[in-house]
């Protein structure tokens, strides 16, 4: 296991900190500019939230230990939340699918 020096860590946080606040500041500079939102980018822009949630879900799904693993429990419980949640768009009907399926293999 690697291990960082507390400056280098400290540069890597510092680092992380900037790029996110330029990053965040660069829309509002744009935006300030331009008199109306293009629709193209308000389509991109609603799309953010769902992907930085899979992006945060996923790997805790399929590699829970650092291995991949597809055929759990817990990825077959997720499938059928994803098939629920793009079926109902129901917050209530996507979780209780996705626990009584993980519940129901765990179970078994």
């Amino acid at each position: 296991m690697t291990t960082a020096s507390d400056p280098v860590l400290w540069g890597a946080f510092v680092a992380a900190a900037v790029g996110s606040y330029l990053v965040r500041v660069s829309f509002i500079v744009l935006f300030r500019r331009v008199d109306e939102v293009p629709r193209r980018v308000e389509r991109a822009l609603e799309l953010v939230p769902a992907a930085a949630l899979a992006a945060l879900v996923l790997p805790s799904l399929v590699a829970p230990d650092g291995t991949v693993a597809l055929l759990t429990p817990k990825v077959a419980a997720g499938g059928v939340a994803t098939v629920v949640a793009w079926r109902t768009e129901s917050m209530t009907w996507t979780l209780a699918a996705g626990m009584g399926t993980l519940w129901l293999l765990l179970a078994l």
